[in-house]
Order: structure tokens, then sequence, then C-alpha cells
């Protein structure tokens, strides 16, 4: 689950154009909207396609359980590893 971590902490920066952000200045469990890396609904649309690119996996339009999977990498990952074992 460390290296899936790895691998969205890099999808983030490369598809957000984060070019001052490192992958190790990204905390795993830290929220990536508002606080922390202070994402926005924009850059949420962009995240949510660069995951269906490269892990195939659905993202619903706005919902609570979509805002869940989206509040850390650590749920990102999770939610993109369930997406991948069903």
């Amino acid at each position: 689950m460390q290296a899936l971590e790895l691998e969205i902490k890099d999808i983030i920066i490369q598809s957000l154009a984060l070019e001052d952000i490192a992958v190790s200045d990204i905390d795993s469990a830290e929220p990536l909207f508002v606080k922390g890396l202070g994402l926005d609904s924009i850059d949420a649309l962009e995240l949510g396609l660069a995951l269906q690119k490269r892990y195939g996996v659905t993202v619903a339009s706005d919902s609570e359980e979509t805002r869940a999977h989206f509040g850390s990498v650590r749920a990102l990952a999770a939610f993109v590893h369930a997406q991948r074992t069903q």
C-alpha cells in the first residue's frame, strides 16, 4: 500500500503541476483540500481524471463518498486498491 501511496503522490504532483512540492513533502494522512495541500474542486477533477487514466478506477461525481475518498493520499490509495481488486 505504501508503494501505491507514493505513486498517487507523484500523480498529484504531475497532474496538478505542483512544481514546488516533492513526494516527500506530502503526508499521506494530511488533508488534500482546504488545509494540507490546499487543493480545490478543479484540482479534484484533474486528479480524478489522472487516477482514472492511470488505474482505470471510476470516480463518481460529487458525493459524500467521493469526498471521503479524496480526503487524503491514504484514503485515495485505499480507494484505488479496493477498485483494482474487485
